[in-house]
């Protein structure tokens, strides 16, 4: 057997731990015959080079990240971790899963209880990262996101890259937008839900966890790393 190690960000939100918690214990219903632990990269603990150290001498291990796009996170905190272990690896963050999209264009519906207006605009609000292969990764889910949705899509980001998700809400007002959609791509409650709430938009999606088909997701970046 190989262990699944659920690798999230962290969080200090009640809320967005919670969320996590429930994600995994979705994992763990589609995967009932395989041991699934949770790590962190920052703010809560057990952090994940200390949970691969305890897991990999008793199983093979593989860390599926918890986490939308590569950044610095997936590239060198758990890239790091997996290293110093010959029978440890990692697979692809989820973001880029078809069942991304799809749960993002719900979680939208969701949050337009009257239904999509002429004139609606959407700003697909990541969390933004240094590394470029992130960006790839974020345009490639607002890809995937507009042929779903009848309302054009661009993309903002709330730290790091740019364009800022307040700037992209100005440029679609700007661009005779009625009303602006923020759709959260972030995973859980926390402090990158709170700049996406906080960056102007006229209404803001939930954020995509948990739901069955992120924990679907996990489940197949597991399978297609083992």
């Amino acid at each position: 057997m190989t262990t699944l190690i659920a690798c999230s960000h962290g969080t200090n939100d009640p809320a967005g731990q919670e969320a996590v918690r429930r994600l995994i214990g979705d994992v763990r219903a589609l995967l009932p015959a395989v041991r699934v632990v949770a790590a962190v990269v920052d703010v809560e603990q057990p952090q994940i080079d200390e949970v691969i150290a305890q897991e990999a001498p008793r199983d093979d291990v593989i860390v599926v990240p918890l986490l939308l796009s590569v950044g610095y996170h997936t590239a060198v905190d758990i890239t790091r971790a997996v290293g110093r272990h010959t029978n440890a690896r990692q697979s692809e963050p989820l973001g880029t899963h078809p069942l991304i999209a799809d749960v993002l264009a719900d979680r939208l519906s969701d949050a337009l209880p009257m239904g999509w207006v002429r004139g609606d605009h959407v700003v697909l609000a990541a969390a933004g990262s240094s590394n470029p292969a992130a960006l790839v990764d974020v345009e490639a889910v607002a890809a995937r996101l507009r042929p779903l949705l009848p309302a054009p899509v661009t993309v903002g980001y709330a730290s790091a890259s740019v364009p800022r998700i307040g700037t992209a809400v100005a440029e679609a007002r700007a661009g005779g937008a009625a009303r602006v959609i923020a759709a959260s791509h972030v995973l859980a409650p926390g402090f990158f839900a709170g700049l996406v709430s906080s960056g102007g938009a006229d209404v803001v999606s939930l954020p995509l966890a948990p739901d069955p088909r992120i924990a679907q997701v996990v489940v197949d970046r597991f399978l297609a790393a083992r």
